[in-house]
């Protein structure tokens, strides 16, 4: 219910509530996906990140602050988000999934993370339910080793601040738990909330401006990056658990406007149509 909540909220309502029930046909749902196509929710309209970018960004969040408390350490507070934002660059997974992780789904020899947790939102609260976007149960993701190395570091860290918090912590076997960082007895371990892990920003760089955006906008940009640099669409579209590589293309392919334009060239001069004019 909270799911549909959010969707006739921000697609549904904005466009055809002044549409009776009984008087909604066929065509009305096709004019609607019509529109959606060409004028998406305003609140989908994010920044997107090139590689750059991101990579700047990540490198920021893995720099230790500085301050006098500070050791550069595991526990300090000022690095406990660098492995989840690296997470979401690096996959492209929804926010919902990476913080419904679990460590008894990762398959370390395989180099795959399996998704079969997603979090989601009850009236003022979050709890777990089983994955069941697209009919697609534990879903299959692969990543680098350099991924699986940023998530066994982030096992350090959590094996670290279990031995300092001791029976305060209350493990729930999540990959990105809530630490001890200014929570409440009982809270570390336990879930952490989508609305506390919204929006990142940072500096990235002598000059550069903050990038603020949304987690979902690296979700977008990755997909466009891949595309861009003319990687698989299939593979693509699975490791982001789309339902289908067309709709991947017809999504995220509008932007590819070069690299079509060098498979044309290519295809021209294997041909020798130069020739012809």
């Amino acid at each position: 219910m909270a799911g549909y909540e959010t969707k006739i909220r921000l697609h549904i309502k904005p466009r055809i509530s002044g549409v009776k029930l009984c008087e909604v046909t066929d065509d009305t749902l096709d004019d609607l996906y019509r529109l959606l196509e060409t004028a998406p929710c305003p609140t989908n309209k994010g920044k997107p990140l090139d590689d750059g970018q991101t990579a700047r960004f990540l490198g920021t969040v893995r720099e230790p602050c500085g301050n006098r408390a500070c050791d550069g350490g595991l526990t300090h507070h000022c690095l406990r988000d660098a492995p989840l934002w690296t997470v979401y660059a690096a996959t492209g997974v929804r926010r919902s999934e990476a913080l419904g992780m679990h460590w008894s789904l990762i398959r370390w020899d395989e180099g795959a993370i399996e998704l079969g947790w997603v979090v989601v939102e009850e009236g003022n609260a979050y709890r777990l339910r089983k994955l069941t976007k697209d009919g697609d149960d534990n879903a299959l993701i692969y990543v680098d080793q350099s991924v699986m190395n940023v998530l066994k570091w982030q096992e350090q860290r959590q094996d670290a601040e279990r031995e300092r918090l001791g029976s305060e912590w209350v493990d729930h076997d999540l990959v990105f738990a809530r630490d001890g960082f200014k929570l409440y007895r009982g809270e570390a371990g336990a879930l952490r909330t989508p609305r506390r892990s919204r929006r990142g920003g940072a500096r990235c760089g002598t000059g550069c401006t903050f990038l603020s955006f949304r987690v979902h906008d690296w979700r977008h940009s990755k997909v466009t990056n891949d595309l861009e640099a003319g990687e698989n669409p299939v593979e693509v579209s699975a490791n982001v658990r789309h339902h289908s590589p067309g709709y991947t293309m017809a999504r995220y392919g509008h932007s590819r406007k070069d690299g079509a334009r060098r498979l044309a060239a290519s295809g021209a001069g294997r041909l020798g149509l130069s020739s012809l004019v």
